[in-house]
């Protein structure tokens, strides 16, 4: 709901940063000015010194320009970048203090508005930071006005990350079924690397929302426009509630309700999405001739993984090296999971499966593996342990409800698991509470979300009144950057009206056809 920080190449931050200081130096106003050749020597025969970072004052922090690279790829984005220091426990302030991460993207105004942008990222896990290119595409439309915050939430990227590295070379899609036992290893053998720089108990969501408003009074920001995507709607949700008068405006995507316990209805939510995906394939000729009943090929093919999980072969779409993994029930549904997530990816679930059914699991798992390579660091966060067994493990409880469906309740019995060893922050008594607020808020949704559906919006909705659900349809989970978000996120921050906001746009948008061989979709 989704990593770590990457190394940057010198070459590449000095590079950005040279050019981003040039096309930006006239409204800058704390930058250095260029020195002319000294006298009785030629241009060529001065000493060239590298030009000192720009720098940018901004409240009581100093900014410096940055490149901030995108995990898995060459692009980067040019920033400003600080860190603000915090009390790891507040209640010792004395104690052990943590660097947060931060970086400003900043308005392409001469003079911003004074309310500024700030982005909560998903997981729980996810580093803002390392996501910088795509946020600042998909709000490129108000960087016209505003600053956009990113902030490493505690235990992410840059900011104290509570990272766990495994010795198991295994991958996904190895083990052979559920093991309690083994998942308690494994997050005491993560505990045993967090404990060296870092208490557990410390990092959950309410800690977070301390940091980010000692973040905004350390800028000299009056207000915050919140944008929070997945996890990072409850964030913003508890944000708005603690220090409302620190909030402008709200926009949830892809909402998570303050009400719901992390995990209690993941089960329902995938095959409610799934079920929902498939019954446009039998409602369409084509893909009903060719697929028959997906969801019932997906079921016969997880209960015979069940009986018999076995070793397969593919080709790594990475490496064009033939590999083997042992596939089980919980693999299958592990990737089924990831492919509901988009409309690009769920649109090749049917074939997929119906491949993986007559023993090609080649379009499956190597699909799986170029999914996992964002994913796979979050597996082993120890700050996304910190959140749900603090704030959710321990309302947990398997449904029976839930036993006949594709997830059944391991998702469950995991977090009970892992939480079982890994330590426990408090969480605040009213933490599960609804938020209730008559600020101006913009919730979106998707209609296909796997995770997050759209009654979650609605009924977070319920309690604001200044507030307006929009249903992006055929869409999964984040829709943010989907047809004409950006925009309508825009005008609902320049407006703050959302009851009257023009959104027929979204007419346009409609799912992804499914694929009904390697070539595509029927014509």
């Amino acid at each position: 709901m989704s990593m770590n920080p990457r190394k940057r190449m010198a070459v590449i931050v000095a590079v950005a940063t040279a050019i981003f200081a040039a096309n930006h130096a006239r409204r800058h106003s704390a930058g250095h000015e260029a020195t002319a050749p000294a006298q009785g020597k030629t241009a060529a025969q001065t000493e060239v010194k590298p030009a000192p970072p720009r720098t940018w004052k901004l409240g009581s922090l100093t900014l410096t320009a940055c490149s901030l690279g995108q995990p898995n790829s060459g692009l980067s984005t040019a920033a400003w970048c600080g860190t603000l220091a915090v009390p790891e426990n507040r209640a010792e302030p004395q104690g052990r203090r943590i660097d947060l991460k931060l970086a400003v993207l900043r308005s392409n105004a001469q003079v911003a508005k004074p309310d500024m942008l700030a982005f909560l990222a998903g997981g729980p896990g996810q580093a803002a930071t390392d996501y910088a290119g795509p946020i600042a595409a998909m709000l490129e439309p108000l960087r016209a006005h505003r600053d956009i915050l990113l902030l490493d939430q505690r235990g992410t990227g840059g900011s104290n990350a509570l990272d766990c590295k495994s010795d198991d070379k295994s991958t996904a899609g190895d083990d052979t079924g559920f093991d309690p036992a083994k998942l308690r290893a494994e997050a005491a053998a993560c505990l045993k690397q967090v404990e060296t720089h870092a208490d557990p108990r410390y990092y959950t969501t309410t800690d977070a929302v301390q940091d980010l408003e000692d973040v905004r009074s350390a800028l000299g920001v009056p207000e915050f426009d919140l944008v929070g995507v997945s996890y990072g709607t409850r964030v913003a949700q508890q944000y708005a509630g603690r220090h409302p008068d620190a909030v402008r405006s709200i926009v949830l995507d892809s909402t998570v309700p303050n009400s719901v316990v992390l995990g209690e209805d993941f089960a329902q939510n995938l095959d409610d999405a799934l079920k929902a995906q498939f019954a446009r394939c039998e409602d369409d000729a084509a893909c009903k001739q060719r697929f028959g009943h997906p969801y019932q090929t997906l079921v016969q093919l997880r209960d015979a993984l069940r009986a018999n999980p076995h070793p397969v072969s593919f080709r790594d779409p990475q490496t064009y090296q033939t590999v083997q993994r042992v596939l089980s029930e919980d693999a299958l549904v592990s990737v089924v999971r990831m492919f509901a997530y988009t409309p690009a990816t769920a649109a090749l679930l049917p074939l997929s499966i119906d491949a993986a059914a007559h023993g090609d699991v080649g379009p499956l798992l190597g699909q799986a593996k170029l999914l996992t390579v964002d994913m796979a660091d979050l597996a082993g966060s120890g700050m996304s342990y910190s959140v749900i067994c603090s704030e959710d493990a321990d309302l947990l409880t398997a449904r029976p409800q839930d036993a006949d469906t594709l997830l059944g309740n391991h998702m469950v019995d995991a977090y009970k698991a892992i939480c079982s060893v890994w330590p426990k922050g408090t969480r605040p008594a009213d933490f599960h509470q609804p938020l209730a607020t008559a600020k101006p808020a913009l919730l979106l949704a998707g209609q296909y979300d796997p995770v997050t559906p759209p009654r979650y919006a609605e009924e977070v909705a319920k309690h604001l009144s200044n507030a307006r659900v929009l249903l992006f349809k055929g869409q999964g989970h984040s829709v943010l950057a989907a047809g004409c978000g950006p925009q309508l996120v825009q005008h609902f921050v320049e407006q703050l009206d959302p009851k009257t906001l023009d959104a027929s746009c979204l007419d346009r948008l409609q799912a992804t056809p499914f694929f009904i061989d390697f070539n595509g979709a029927t014509p």
